[in-house]
């Protein structure tokens, strides 16, 4: 089965000498996506939508877990994200440490309780962020993604041509 591993990165890390490590470990440079983040002002993360290609990317990968999608969608605004598609458990399971290694942030932690499907041998800090979802080529990060401010300036209908847009 193919799995997917998601990571979120401060945007200080040096992303291409992990990309330079996992090409090392055996991982085809096709299957890696690093993805840089900007944003248009200082606000918080609620105050900011998506571009489509990421919504689709979010949304397709977590679709199966909506607490995931919003704590993925939301640590990733302002940041790195590292995507690695892995052939098997094995290979991302050594994905996943290696990205842990070089200092993944720890995004989302769900309790032991309701996390049935962990495979055996694995603990839940290594299974999280790890999707057992195949590459999808029409759903995918691009390397920039910006995000825009959702906070409406001016009128919200464009009717009125002398309406203010501060």
């Amino acid at each position: 089965m193919a799995y997917t591993i998601v990571s979120v990165f401060p945007v200080t890390v040096d992303t291409e000498e992990i990309k330079k490590e996992l090409k090392e470990n055996g991982i085809n440079e096709a299957n890696i996506i690093v993805s840089k983040s900007s944003v248009e002002s200082g606000l918080s993360t609620d105050h900011y939508q998506e571009d489509e290609q990421t919504k689709g990317f979010f949304e397709y990968t977590f679709a199966h877990d909506a607490e995931m999608l919003d704590a993925y969608r939301k640590h990733s605004i302002g940041r790195n994200n590292i995507v690695v598609y892995a052939d098997d458990l094995e290979q991302a399971t050594a994905v996943k440490s290696i990205l842990n290694r070089n200092g993944a942030l720890e995004v989302f932690k769900k309790q032991s309780e309701e996390q049935t499907d962990i495979p055996d041998g694995m603990t839940e800090q290594e299974y999280n962020g790890i999707i057992a979802k195949a590459r999808h080529n029409i759903y995918f990060l691009g390397s920039e993604r910006v995000y825009h401010s959702n906070e409406v300036k001016g009128m919200d209908d464009d009717m009125d041509s002398l309406g203010s847009k501060d």
